[in-house]
């Protein structure tokens, strides 16, 4: 790649792969990979420490002034913190995630993440994912992708990961296919920076894609 500033946006859906694909094409083109879904998480994991119900605005709001989420690198991989906390092993529970979804639907917290988002993306060349990139955050940057995956298929990967990880707490497949579905509604369906394709966007369905051959379709139209 040419030796100035860029930037690639990757949106989609949860479950779909596209922190795995963005992580992968940043450290085959040496940039920077930057998880803004982890943002949201910190401030969802704030509110499930609080007892502040995540979709209630009037009570999220007061405490978005307190709060600091900041982006670190250590070793090439990005932290999270909250409020000085490294909490970057803290947010990829259920509860969380589910929390994050909650908050990023409200306009003063987005407008607060985003801003940062802009910020980093300034100075650094960066891959960025989540669910208004492109549209968003980096309207402008060299490459949009939206990365998705059939309902089902992103449910078997989030449901593996998991109960790898043992954190199912009981769940079902099928009562995670719920909440998927219902996450995908809400995401898609709220009013501030909804989840949607951008129209330069290039799709890139993973439903029968090996990671690396998700991998290798993005670098292919990026020419890396």
């Amino acid at each position: 790649m040419e030796n100035k500033v860029f930037s690639i946006a990757i949106d989609g859906p949860a479950g779909a792969g596209k922190s795995t694909v963005a992580k992968g094409v940043a450290a085959r083109l040496g940039i920077v990979y930057v998880d803004t879904g982890a943002m949201y998480r910190a401030i969802g994991l704030k509110t499930v420490r609080l007892g502040i119900p995540s979709d209630d605005a009037e009570k999220v709001c007061p405490i978005l002034d307190g709060t600091e989420v900041t982006i670190g690198f250590i070793e090439g991989v990005q932290h999270v913190f909250l409020d000085g906390e490294d909490v970057s092993g803290l947010i990829r529970t259920q509860e969380v995630s589910n929390a994050a979804s909650k908050v990023s639907a409200i306009p003063e917290v987005r407008y607060k993440m985003v801003e940062l988002q802009q910020k980093l993306a300034k100075n650094t060349s960066l891959i960025m994912d989540g669910r208004d990139i492109g549209t968003h955050v980096l309207p402008n940057a060299e490459y949009k992708f939206f990365v998705t995956a059939s309902p089902e298929q992103r449910t078997s990967r989030r449901y593996r990961e998991l109960k790898a990880k043992g954190q199912l707490n009981g769940m079902t497949f099928n009562e995670l296919l719920l909440e998927m579905v219902e996450r995908d509604k809400r995401d898609s369906g709220r009013e501030c920076m909804p989840l949607k394709k951008a129209a330069d966007a290039i799709l890139i369905d993973t439903t029968y894609m090996t990671i690396e051959e998700s991998i290798d379709s993005v670098i292919r139209y990026i020419g890396g």
